[in-house]
């Protein structure tokens, strides 16, 4: 007799876990290490072996590291597909109990799986948002001082400038050392960097947040990422295509990496050259995806730019 696999939706807030079976059993515990052996034990006598959550910034982590210690079957989810999914469902209302339950029949209806990262890639990908973060405020400050008149002021904002460029050096270079310290990793990034247009920057964020290259095909790749069009036709309407969803931060050193790509990449010149006379918009995106595709390849048959034809 087939064992019959119970799905646990659970929904992850700071201070609290809220679980849900389909069958409508509810659970909440409190998001501490006692929290956590309560909710273990709760799911053992319930014979639950597979634990949903969406992926959410970071507070998932410890109860998915807790679980998978604890020998259950982790999914992490896409929130924006969870969300669609209790739309679908009629359910506009939100609040913890309900996103459980929502979590739970969604785990049920679709087998999807993000794969989970382990905890080195969780401190690659760690790094990676905290130099996104400090490249946002390095911005913000160049913004205000294009439009500060008080010198005091503009001194304040340059010190400030100043700091955050430092710190911005620190992680990168710590974004380094973790990539060196893993064989496997410091290869991937030498040989992504072959790619003319890909620097460390696109190498290390793809290791870190886009641990699927090369394992699935080059139309799942850009949709992944979020550089796949998607049709808007209906009837006799002919809408234009347009990209949606994806990982956006991905995505954006992408972009920059697409730019450079244009200009000394002989395949991405090429190509962007042959979409001469359409928007601007639709051939930087063409080119992103262009160049995901190549990286794709590269990393799925092991190979280097010079020894690849073009795609």
């Amino acid at each position: 007799m087939a064992q019959i696999i119970r799905v646990a939706g659970l929904d992850v807030s700071k201070d609290r876990l809220d679980v849900a079976l389909h069958d409508g059993e509810r659970c909440s515990v409190t998001y501490d290490p006692a929290g956590l052996r309560e909710l273990k034990a709760w799911l053992r006598h319930r014979h639950v072996t597979t634990v949903a959550l969406e992926a959410s910034g970071g507070y998932e982590r410890e109860a998915a590291e807790y679980f998978e210690a604890q020998a259950f079957l982790v999914r992490t989810l896409n929130p924006l597909r969870v969300r669609r999914f209790a739309e679908a469902r009629g359910r506009l209302a939100k609040n913890d109990r309900i996103d459980a339950d929502i979590i739970a029949h969604y785990a049920e209806t679709f087998t999807e799986v993000r794969p989970r990262r382990d905890k080195e890639c969780d401190r690659l990908a760690e790094a990676i948002a905290a130099r996104r973060a400090v490249q946002e405020m390095i911005f913000a400050c160049a913004q205000q001082l294009e439009h500060l008149r008080q010198a005091p002021l503009r001194r304040e904002i340059t010190r400030q400038q100043a700091s955050l460029e430092r710190t911005l050096a620190h992680i990168t270079h710590r974004i380094a050392e973790l990539v060196a310290e893993h064989d496997d990793w410091a290869s991937l990034a030498k040989r992504l960097q072959t790619v003319p247009g890909v620097g460390p920057v696109l190498a290390h964020t793809l290791i870190a947040l886009l641990p699927e290259l090369g394992r699935i095909d080059r139309h799942e790749i850009a949709s992944l990422v979020g550089v796949a069009p998607f049709d808007d036709d209906s009837g006799k309407h002919k809408g234009e295509r347009h990209i949606a969803g994806g990982r956006d931060a991905v995505r954006r050193v992408l972009y920059m990496a697409a730019l450079v790509a244009k200009r000394h990449n002989p395949v991405i010149a090429a190509f962007a050259k042959r979409l001469a006379g359409k928007k601007p918009k639709k051939i930087i995106v063409a080119c992103m995806r262009k160049l995901l595709v190549i990286l794709n390849a590269i990393v799925r048959d092991a190979t280097q730019w010079r020894k690849l034809s073009p795609v």
